[in-house]
């Protein structure tokens, strides 16, 4: 199995372009931001990517 890794950080730089992502890969990112956030519990990142992983599924939940 493979799949497209998608860096929050590179989704910011292309805020506005129309990125398509699946709900199986959105799943795993959030998986991993979930893991950065929790290694980084209160710091200003953790907050960045809590948002951002927020946000990423939610998109998500609207095109499903």
């Amino acid at each position: 199995m493979s799949a497209e890794i998608i860096w929050l950080c590179h989704r910011r730089a292309e805020a506005d372009a129309d990125v398509a992502i699946d709900l199986r890969t959105a799943v795993d990112v959030a998986i991993r931001d979930l893991q950065e956030i929790q290694a980084h519990w209160g710091s200003e990142l953790a907050r960045v990517r809590l948002a951002e992983c927020r946000s990423m599924l939610r998109m998500v939940l609207e095109v499903s």
